[in-house]
């Protein structure tokens, strides 16, 4: 789970300024703000297709999305969980 922290905490600044860079150089007669524009709606729109693509795999993989629980987890692990964190 840390890595894909980390991960992302890499690729999508680095998205946003590559994709700023190269809308600088494709796109001479743009302002800054333009280009920063257009690279902010890049990046999020990456996020929400990746968004979406982990809530449907969620959703598929699950034959109820509310009571099912993954790896091994049941109720009783889950109240354990639950009940030594507010200690």
């Amino acid at each position: 789970m840390l890595l894909t922290l980390a991960s992302g905490a890499l690729f999508f600044p680095g998205l946003f300024a590559l994709s700023s860079w190269a809308l600088r150089r494709s796109r001479p007669g743009w302002t800054d703000d333009d280009c920063l524009t257009v690279a902010t709606r890049l990046v999020s729109s990456v996020q929400a297709v990746l968004a979406t693509g982990a809530g449907l795999t969620i959703i598929c993989s699950c034959s109820n999305v509310v009571s099912d629980r993954s790896s091994g987890e049941n109720l009783e692990t889950s109240l354990l969980a639950a009940s030594s964190q507010q200690n």
